[in-house]
């Protein structure tokens, strides 16, 4: 989630709480967009983390310090020219505008007292870091943009400062006011767009997610017209508005990380978020925890993916030229459908062909094995003889392709099922220690070169999901084939059970009995969590085939993860972590 209005007033209040009335000690400049501001204030040092990255902009209170250049960058020198030892008087937010103003009292060469402000904009790739005077006029910026650049507004030293856009949106408070001046909802959301758009558009602060939170409060359908709502619907609309407003004016935050059921951030809420009512949260005590816990683990899963796509190149790239020799050799199969016609065709001349005369293009004679007329072709430039032979060796060639092809069929549909098992392993890898792990089976099979180092790292630290149900019963799950074949044959004995998606690639799950007898709910977890670690994670229901691990065989020279088995029952699971289930980290 993007960093709203509503978020940076809880983080303003906050800032304000813990810094208004700090002297600056110390400015760093560690990236090229970001501010490290160390602050005196309350008896303690704070350090405040300003990024005005394009993608990822925030400001936050962190513990950690981060190293900075030899050289600092200009911008940051012309901080600690004007700035250092300056005292915090005010932080503040202009309406719900995703903005906030530092405001600085100093000394300057004179010794009089002057006010600076440094705003922070978070808006996206438009974000920046501004130093100007009270005025108004621009001292400098952390991004210069020009008039090349934006046409809106240009930033830079000497230029008026202003907040673009403003003159389109309304305040969230001034638009209660109104209604409730009016004694009646203002219209200005009555737009013909979809509703959750028309909220966002028109209303300063508001995000996206923000705005389907609203409409899943107020029960309205976010994607229909706004300009299609009844006005007591609007009343409704009008109410859940009201009821955010009193939440802003009177800061009830309570801010919390959203995850999914794997522990993966989605979203990150300062005011409860009514469409991920039903997900796990975690609650932090200050907003700039909660910033820091999302930011930190949503780049731990975004460096995983961007680590990964080299190598999921490499399996998609070798996919797709498997697939498309399996199309190939499918045609070459189906063309030796005919070498029995053509053997057909050599017998019968054999004992027919007295008849055919010199020069003839076709023969016409009884088929005995079906006691049919059959024409047979005949290349006039031969006789019925050499006509014969030349059938044989037609056949005899298609009989040694078939025999061929069946075998490379064979092989290359194994490729694709292991590649496309591989490619299931890459979505569900969570660590680097999986992504070794899954490199050494690429290397293994051929398709890079090998790194040993990397094996002995990944097989020493990389371990199967393993979950703990609330009665006690131990299910494991393997991140990839080399942990499936361990799981399968070295981990789990006889007595336990074996579950995996049906014809399609996923993850083995064991369930470790331990001498007891299953409960029906371990099957259905277990299913459940066969389902999830499968591709057929986006499905509604997936079937699920499970049976004693001593059931599982796997062949001789068989690719890693894969299993054979004969005797097995089946079900069919909602694709989920189980909430029973508890992930224990081993």
């Amino acid at each position: 989630m993007a960093l709203d209005g509503i978020t940076i007033r809880a983080l303003t209040r906050e800032l304000g709480r813990r810094l208004i009335g700090g002297r600056i000690a110390k400015i760093a400049q560690p990236e090229a967009d970001e501010l490290l501001l160390t602050i005196k204030a309350n008896g303690t040092n704070e350090r405040l983390l300003i990024s005005a990255g394009a993608t990822l902009p925030f400001v936050y209170l962190t513990d950690e310090n981060k190293p900075s250049p030899l050289t600092a960058p200009s911008f940051c020198m012309l901080l600690r020219k004007h700035i250092t030892g300056g005292r915090l008087v005010d932080i503040s937010q202009p309406g719900l505008e995703r903005i906030i103003e530092f405001e600085i009292e100093h000394l300057d060469e004179l010794g009089d007292t002057k006010r600076k402000i440094l705003t922070v904009e978070l808006m996206g790739k438009h974000s920046n870091i501004i130093f100007r005077q009270t005025d108004g006029t621009i001292i400098d910026s952390i991004k210069h943009v020009s008039a090349a650049v934006s046409s809106v507004r240009e930033v830079l030293p000497g230029r008026a400062y202003f907040i673009p856009k403003t003159e389109d949106k309304l305040d969230l408070h001034n638009y209660i006011l109104c209604c409730h001046d009016k004694g009646a909802c203002d219209q200005s959301l009555c737009k013909p767009m979809p509703l959750s758009k028309a909220l966002y558009t028109t209303l300063t602060g508001f995000s996206p997610v923000l705005a389907e939170s609203i409409c899943e409060q107020t029960g309205l359908d976010s994607s229909r017209g706004a300009n299609t709502y009844e006005e007591n619907e609007l009343c409704e609309l009008y109410e859940s508005l009201k009821n955010l407003d009193d939440t802003v004016e009177v800061a009830d935050f309570h801010p919390a990380v959203i995850t999914d059921d794997e522990g993966k951030p989605v979203e990150f809420e300062v005011i409860t978020l009514s469409q991920y009512s039903q997900m796990q949260r975690t609650k932090f005590d200050t907003v700039s925890q909660m910033l820091i816990s999302y930011y930190r683990d949503r780049e731990i899963y975004t460096r995983i993916r961007q680590k990964s796509s080299d190598l999921r190149r490499i399996v998609t790239t070798a996919l797709e030229r498997n697939v498309k020799k399996y199309d190939i050799q499918c045609k070459q199969l189906k063309d030796t459908d005919k070498m029995d016609r053509f053997r057909v065709y050599g017998e019968l001349l054999q004992t027919y062909g007295y008849n055919a005369a010199e020069g003839d293009k076709s023969i016409t004679c009884d088929n005995y094995y079906t006691n049919e007329p059959v024409t047979i072709p005949l290349d006039p430039t031969m006789n019925a003889m050499a006509n014969s032979v030349r059938y044989f060796d037609r056949y005899n060639k298609l009989k040694r392709t078939k025999e061929a092809v069946t075998v490379q069929l064979k092989e290359t549909e194994e490729n694709i099922t292991h590649l496309q098992s591989i490619l299931s392993s890459l979505d569900i890898a969570s660590g680097e220690d999986d992504l070794s792990q899954i490199r050494d089976e690429l290397a293994d099979c051929g398709y890079i070169k090998h790194k040993a180092r990397d094996k002995r790292k990944a097989s020493s630290k990389s371990r199967p999901y393993h979950y703990v149900s609330s009665d006690g019963f131990h299910i494991f799950v393997g991140k990839n084939n080399y942990q499936n074949d361990e799981l399968t044959f070295r981990i789990a004995g006889n007595g336990d059970w074996w579950f995996h998606a049906k014809k399609m690639p996923g993850s083995h799950v064991i369930v470790r009995t331990e001498g007891r007898e299953l409960p029906d709910h371990i099957y259905e977890d277990a299913a459940s969590l066969a389902a999830y670690y499968s591709s057929g994670r986006s499905m509604g229901k997936t079937e699920i085939d499970y049976a004693p691990r001593k059931e599982i065989k796997k062949p001789g020279g068989a690719k890693p993860g894969f299993v054979i088995y004969y005797t097995n029952y089946s079900m069919t699971a909602v694709p989920m972590i189980p909430k029973d289930l508890t992930l224990v980290q081993d």
